[in-house]
């Protein structure tokens, strides 16, 4: 008869044994996570007369950008490519290729047809035929997201309103991205709802790589990463009371673009002029109704514009847990101002980086934008913004993208999937654990 001690050390190491396949397993499961929804992606260029042969090159290098950042895959994310013009013409079907070197390959030998702009015509061809079954699209389903992104540079020569229409009624989700002297109507026209994501204008093609970020992340978003943001708004008597009401707008615009809720957003005011005033701090309101309310209620305090006061109380106070912020969740300060501080933001502004805040500094009218670089986090270039009209400042909320994952903007919901499987293997072992023990102090009594 085997003794007590050795047969309980191998029942250990059998269960132990398979905890480690049930990690390797959840680990497995986590390698292929960035991997955000399947998705069925269709890009629809415009390679009319009027887009030169330098400028469709530059369209392809987009195109090779996005898709470089994107989980391409059977069952992933799959790409096609439509190109039009007068005419149309399929240069990537869905089903075509397979992984990102392939896919870039034949992006980069597209050629432009150089004929008329028949955009309608070409989101009715995405519809029946890029988006089809047959050209390796997947049944429609609501685990596998349709999206077409249109870049075009002209008013279209035909109809696009209502095909749009059809394609969105279909499941398709439209951006529309203008470039030049695009007609601004055309592109609300064929956009899904809400328009200020989904309709993008740039000035000309060789600054169109600048939108690469943000539709990478859009395949890809850490929608299951607790944040906290602090929003510290100047109002100073500069800015006046018609454009404070802009500045609450676009505030609540930011807002919208967040996911708020008890576990995952959480949102405070703070105002400032000559003084600082909190309106409230984070977790108090934890849904987009009450919180947007509470930002139209903010009242203007006019006076002076102490930016590196309001800096040290948002360093101090804000993201304190006093004031509701919560440890170990990432911290982000956006900051606005209309002109240039009347104290040293320097110190302040070092602190808030040094503490791991992520800030963003954006700025309007006579704002100083060697200050606002100097709060912004690094890279600033994709940390602060400038305006000069307040008018303008919603394009500033469609660029400010609060990606709170520093490197790949998947790896934080990869990394909460899989702390869930790790969870979930480790249950089930000490579930495994509690009826071995029953079972070995049944057989130790037998044995007795």
């Amino acid at each position: 008869m085997m003794p007590i001690k050795p047969l309980f050390l191998l029942l250990l190491g059998l269960i132990g044994a398979q905890a480690n396949l049930d990690l390797r397993t959840a680990a497995a499961m986590a390698a292929g996570l960035c991997k955000a929804r399947p998705t069925d992606l269709v890009f629809i260029i415009d390679s009319s007369r009027s887009v030169r042969p330098s400028e469709f090159e530059q369209v392809k290098v987009f195109l090779a950008k996005v898709i470089e950042g994107l989980n391409v895959g059977p069952s992933a994310t799959r790409v096609g490519v439509v190109n039009y013009a007068s005419r149309v013409k399929n240069e990537v079907s869905l089903k075509t290729h397979r992984t990102k070197a392939g896919l870039i390959k034949a992006v980069t030998k597209i050629e432009p047809l150089s004929t008329g702009t028949m955009t309608g015509l070409a989101i009715q061809f995405a519809m029946n035929v890029a988006f089809s079954e047959a050209e390796g699209a997947r049944a429609k389903s609501s685990d596998v997201g349709k999206v077409a992104i249109i870049v075009t540079d002209g008013r279209p020569q035909d109809n696009v309103k209502d095909i749009a229409q059809r394609a969105r009624d279909a499941g398709i989700e439209i951006f529309a991205i203008g470039v030049g002297r695009v007609d601004m109507n055309t592109l609300r026209q064929m956009a899904s709802d809400p328009l200020d994501d989904h309709v993008d204008y740039v000035e000309s093609y060789s600054v169109i790589e600048k939108l690469t970020k943000k539709f990478q992340e859009a395949f890809c978003a850490c929608s299951n990463s607790a944040t906290d943001v602090v929003f510290l708004i100047d109002g100073s008597k500069s800015v006046r009371p018609e454009n404070f009401e802009l500045v609450k707008k676009w505030i609540n615009q930011i807002i919208d673009k967040l996911d708020v809720s008890e576990s995952k957003a959480h949102v405070g005011l703070v105002q400032y002029s000559s003084t600082v005033k909190p309106e409230f701090p984070l977790g108090r309101y934890n849904n987009k109704k009450d919180l947007k309310e509470a930002v139209k209620k903010m009242a203007y305090l006019e006076r002076g514009t102490m930016t590196g006061q309001a800096l040290r109380y948002l360093v101090e106070n804000s993201f304190s847990l006093g004031q509701g912020a919560r440890p170990g969740v990432t911290k982000v300060g956006i900051v606005f101002t209309d002109g240039r501080s009347q104290d040293y933001i320097g110190e302040a502004a070092k602190k808030a980086k040094e503490n791991g805040f992520k800030m963003y500094a954006v700025g309007v009218g006579n704002a100083v934008e060697d200050e606002l670089k100097e709060i912004a986090s690094e890279p600033t270039g994709e940390h602060y913004f400038y305006t000069a009209d307040f008018k303008a400042m919603s394009q500033i909320a469609k660029k400010l993208q609060i990606n709170v994952c520093d490197e790949d903007p998947c790896e934080c919901d990869s990394l909460v999937k899989f702390q869930k499987k790790v969870e979930a293997a480790l249950q089930a072992l000490t579930k495994k654990l509690e009826s071995m023990s029953k079972r070995i102090a049944l057989l130790e009594n037998k044995i007795v």
